[in-house]
């Protein structure tokens, strides 16, 4: 038993699983191989849809079968990832080139799902069946076992174009991604050409024939001369806008219209682009606006923004670049497994390994079938000697006792036991040497291959034969010869699936626009203990200032151009742009601050809120449920991002209460058991945001602070405890850190 305990260090075998794992979802599962362009499942799926039998000129089968097949016998790794990939190689809208046909609801440009696969059907694409899945029967490609052995899968499909870059592909694997746009076909059939007639040529002249990406939502690439690096290094950024076209609307009225989008903002975009929009109008960083509308249809895209008479349509539309994703850029990472690891490659080097896969394949299959028509060959010359001595075949046949004896005398020429009807016979016999294959041919041949129309075809059968073996021992002897044949299958393909380049490569300028300067107001902050929030102008406040007062939590003044900061019980602080509120008459519903904001109302409680102007004339005091105290100069909190620490907490600790170091003298801390501690103000020191503080009071076991109030030598300071009234001015002034005295009902 000891023999077989293996000792070994647990972070090397932690080490080695985790490299294991990692190569497992690189290699057979988020990264298309070089050669076919496809990930695992996708060439699974394909292949399975052939298995079936499943083409173009077929009836359509239940996606459900396609996806039960191939999770059984090829992909085990749950139904959803093989019905996504189905999916998207079906969608016109992702895919350059779709690879399969589908039937019912396969979602929409504006990102609606698939319907469920029980409801969908799919075949295979026209395409696919003649330029992924031809030739399979001719041993082109190495045939692996399945993950259970009981099947048989290809470990690459013999693809004929270079698929990588027509379809691109996405694939996010442990460490390392791929990201690479489509292409047009016809213009990456010119490109292979090129490579293929010039192999030294170089990216710069493949651009000639590649002229760029080709979305299939067409759109605008506008870094047309940062593409030459791209190509050349395998990564960076493309610069996408949608096509805009400016119509005449009614009554002098301006229609922006966006007739085609940015590749990026297939899906949830479109949505997030028209909220976009109408902020922009909400923000009043634009008053141009008079309508959104979203016309798009089965037709196309059809986004229209109806502007006012005298707007700046230009400058409208250069804010649509820098506020939206109408730009967008494409990060570019044409990362793929080449030779069984991956690789960042070049176009060139993404064409020569496809060239190469080529040249395999087709020597595969050519070899094949030059073996194939070399047997067809011996037969039909077997056949064409036995016609020309049929009368002596006959007599073999009639004399034999079996069929063993009869194959004996064509192949060897053994008369023994063989009836003939003369001498001649025999040694005409004798004198056969027939081959195996041709013997067996004979002795199956039927008689009406004796007509004479059969055996002219016979011989112009043979005729054919000999002119492919000739043909084949060419193409697989001279190089010049299997390019040729490279490039007519390429060029028919061309002819026959090439499309318009729906894409247009530019340098564009940058878009610069004029900001509209925002009118600086004095506005009234309202934020209720349920975190909703709202502005109101200060005549509105005025008019309902005790209402004001009576129903919300926090109450100030800040302007429109601000920020407003809120510090929460974990000690965060966040802050909002006043513009990110709503604005209107004093009922109206304010907006929470989870939505404008990373507060988060179910972890979090709101403790105090002021303007960030307001916070940068005072000090700020910070008291915790465990009695930690500080005070932090308001400007600490002038920051930029959304969300920092305002203050450092112990463990176990949360923030009682924030406040503005105004006109207050003392402070009051009151426990949970009911001890009251007044000491001055003075006695906390300033600190920094990120410390802890100094312990304001000694705490009993098991107490914690509970309110905190604060003295002021302008006015008294009457509180309610337990029913009974108390004036904190009357409580004994003691030092921070006592312990302060106990208040008995």
């Amino acid at each position: 038993m000891e023999d077989r305990i293996i000792k070994t260090e647990y972070a090397d075998v932690m080490e080695q699983s985790y490299i294991d794992y990692a190569m497992s979802v690189i290699i057979a599962r988020a990264l298309p191989d070089i050669r076919d362009g496809l990930k695992p499942v996708q060439r699974r799926t394909l292949y399975d849809m052939h298995e079936l039998g499943i083409r173009y000129d077929k009836p359509y089968r239940k996606s459900a079968r396609i996806v039960g097949d191939t999770m059984g016998k090829y992909h085990p790794h749950g139904d959803s990832s093989i019905y996504d990939a189905l999916v998207v190689m079906s969608q016109e809208f992702k895919k350059g080139l779709p690879l399969i046909d589908g039937h019912g609801n396969f979602g929409s440009i504006e990102g609606d799902g698939a319907a469920a696969m029980r409801y969908t059907e799919a075949r295979l694409e026209k395409i696919t069946q003649e330029a992924y899945l031809a030739d399979l029967d001719k041993d082109v490609v190495d045939f692996v076992p399945n993950f259970d052995e009981t099947e048989k899968e290809p470990s690459v499909l013999p693809v004929k174009i270079p698929n990588f870059l027509v379809n691109g592909a996405e694939g996010i694997a442990v460490g390392m991604a791929t990201s690479v746009p489509p292409h047009n076909l016809a213009e990456v059939i010119d490109a292979t050409k090129a490579y293929m007639a010039n192999p030294d040529i170089s990216n710069r002249e493949l651009l000639r024939y590649l002229k760029g990406p080709d979305f299939p939502t067409g759109g605008i690439v506008c870094n047309k001369d940062e593409l030459l690096t791209i190509y050349e290094t395998g990564t960076g950024k493309l610069k996408l806008r949608g096509k805009v076209d400016i119509e005449k609307g009614k009554a002098g009225k301006t229609l922006v219209v966006i007739s085609e989008i940015p590749y990026t903002m297939i899906g949830a975009g479109i949505g997030k682009f028209l909220m976009d929009v109408a902020a922009l109008a909400e923000s009043k960083k634009t008053n141009d606006i008079v309508d959104i509308s979203n016309q798009s249809s089965k037709e196309g895209i059809r986004i229209v923004i109806e502007l006012r008479k005298d707007a700046d349509v230009d400058n409208f539309i250069n804010m649509l670049y820098k506020k939206t994703r109408l730009e967008d850029t494409f990060g570019v990472n044409m990362l793929a497994v080449c030779d069984g690891r991956p690789e960042t490659l070049s176009l060139k080097g993404v064409l020569k390994h496809v060239v190469d896969f080529q040249f395999e394949v087709n020597t595969r299959k050519y070899t094949n079938l030059l073996a194939r028509e070399t047997e067809r060959r011996e037969v039909q010359e077997g056949l064409i000697k036995a016609c020309n001595v049929i009368d002596l075949i006959i007599e073999i046949l009639r004399g034999s006792k079996d069929r063993a004896m009869a194959k004996a005398c064509l192949v060897d020429g053994v008369t023994d036991g063989i009836t003939f009807k003369s001498k001649s016979s025999v040694i005409m016999a004798s004198q056969l040497r027939f081959t195996e294959r041709q013997a067996n041919a004979i002795l199956e041949m039927r008689l009406y291959k004796l007509i004479g129309l059969e055996i002219d075809a016979l011989i112009k059968e043979h005729e054919q034969t000999m002119a492919n073996i000739y043909r084949y021992e060419d193409i697989l002897a001279r190089h010049d010869s299997m390019a040729m044949v490279i490039e007519n299958e390429l060029d028919a393909i061309k002819k026959e699936f090439g499309k318009k380049r729906k894409t247009q490569i530019t340098n564009a300028e940058e878009a610069v626009y004029e900001e509209n300067k925002l009118e600086e107001m004095n506005l009234v902050c309202l934020i209720d203990r349920f975190g909703y929030a709202r502005c109101i102008d200060e005549a509105t406040f005025e008019r309902n200032k005790e209402t004001a007062l009576l129903e919300n939590k926090f109450v100030f003044g800040c302007k429109n151009t601000g920020k407003i900061c809120v510090f929460t019980n974990t000690g965060n602080l966040h802050t909002i742009k006043v513009l990110d509120l709503p604005f209107g008459k004093f009922r109206d519903k304010g907006i929470p601050l989870d939505n404008v904001s990373n507060f988060d109302s179910a972890k979090e409680r709101m403790i105090y809120a002021a303007s960030q102007s307001e916070l940068n004339l005072y000090r700020i005091i910070f008291v915790t449920k465990q009695a930690m105290c500080k005070i932090v100069d308001g400007g600490e909190f002038d920051v930029s991002k959304r969300m920092v620490a305002a203050t450092k907490l112990m463990e176990d600790d949360e923030v009682i209460s924030v406040c503005a170091y105004k006109e207050q003298k003392g402070i009051v801390l009151q426990t949970e058991g009911g001890y009251f501690l007044r000491f001055d103000l003075s006695e906390i020191p300033e600190k920094k945001k990120a410390a802890v503080g100094v312990r304001g009071m000694k705490l009993a076991p098991n107490d914690a602070v509970e309110e905190v109030y604060y003295v002021s030598a302008l006015a008294e300071s009457r509180i309610t405890y337990k029913e009974k009234e108390m004036e904190l001015s009357k409580i004994k002034l003691g030092k921070r850190d006592g312990k302060g005295v106990k208040v008995r009902v």
